[in-house]
């Protein structure tokens, strides 16, 4: 529709904005979405404009995800009047056209776009909302005071399904803004996922780290090493004999996340992380021989021509060494 751009040289010359509707107006004898002579017959009643959804964040945990939640909250909107149906006046009153719009409903301004840059858009005119007709004040309707519109209270209920996720949208369909010869629009929840202290989810799936101290991961253990999020302890039977090694993964089938509409669930992963005891933990000899015997034994001695006896920092931050190689 570039042919019909006002900002460009030779498309329209006057600067003023161009409506849409005007055009198909002049060219169809339609506007407004109905379809010229010959396509389809006359157009129908031209439906109401929608109105703007109401959209907002809605904060939830990883437990209400995993069990599902109904919300109930109090909302505070604009409906339509009672008392005048919305039309602003009493009931014998008669409107007159606005000044300020000129009975159009909507204003041209300017609005900037860059330095120096202005362009002109409709808007609605603030005098009359949009209506482009006003009643006198003798003649507004007593209980909106010729907005059109009260204000309401209403309690309003979302479901949160168990295992939405993160974005996920929760339509409240209908329940935003009542405006005058417009549908309302709805009220959308997007959700916002909050950090856990226990668990990270990736997907359906869920991540935990377990501490297990050092003679658990030699000799075995069997105790609960993580609390669900529905409260169930998760407890583990690790055999003797088989060794735990640090950042060892755990898997812990159908205990992850819930899938939507359905009973599958993911998978627990359990990141091991092995506790050692601190320096002077054990200071009898007899006990380091003892402990040292039941310990498998040393790799062989390294052979070498020369030996250099070094100092060494037990303290050193791998992220600061990998700093100096980068």
């Amino acid at each position: 529709m570039s042919a019909f751009d006002g900002s460009r040289p030779g498309g329209g010359g006057t600067g003023a904005e161009v409506d849409l509707d005007d055009i198909l107006q002049q060219m169809f004898g339609m506007g407004g979405g109905g379809m010229p002579p010959g396509f389809g017959g006359a157009p129908g009643p031209k439906r109401p404009r929608r109105g703007k959804d109401e959209e907002q964040q809605y904060q939830v945990s990883l437990e209400e995800l995993y069990k599902g939640k109904t919300v109930k909250f109090a909302s505070t909107k604009n409906v339509i009047c009672s008392h005048c149906k919305g039309t602003g006046g009493k009931e014998s009153a008669k409107p007159k056209d606005c000044s300020s719009c000129q009975g159009k409903g909507m204003k041209i301004g300017l609005r900037q776009v860059g330095p120096g840059l202005v362009t002109q858009e409709r808007i609605v005119c603030d005098s009359c909302s949009g209506t482009g007709s006003v009643f006198k004040e003798k003649d507004r309707c007593r209980k909106c005071k010729g907005k059109r519109t009260t204000s309401e209270k209403k309690v309003l209920e979302i479901y949160i399904p168990r295992g939405a996720m993160q974005g996920d949208r929760i339509v409240l369909e209908g329940e935003a803004d009542q405006v005058p010869d417009q549908t309302p629009g709805d009220i959308v929840f997007t959700l916002v996922e909050a950090e856990h202290e226990v668990f990270q989810r990736r997907g359906h799936d869920l991540l935990a780290e377990i501490k297990i101290t050092l003679a658990e991961s030699l000799c075995g253990f069997s105790r609960v090493v993580v609390k669900h999020l529905d409260g169930r302890g998760i407890q583990i039977d690790h055999a003797r004999g088989k060794v735990l090694k640090p950042q060892q993964i755990l898997k812990v089938e159908g205990e992850g996340m819930p899938h939507k509409k359905s009973d599958a669930k993911g998978d627990l992963y359990l990141v091991v992380n092995i506790e050692f005891p601190e320096n002077g933990w054990m200071e009898d000899e007899a006990s380091f021989a003892s402990l040292q015997k039941l310990l498998p034994k040393p790799a062989p001695p390294i052979e070498a021509t020369e030996v250099d006896d070094v100092e060494f920092t037990e303290e050193s931050d791998l992220e600061e060494v990998s700093a100096t190689f980068t």
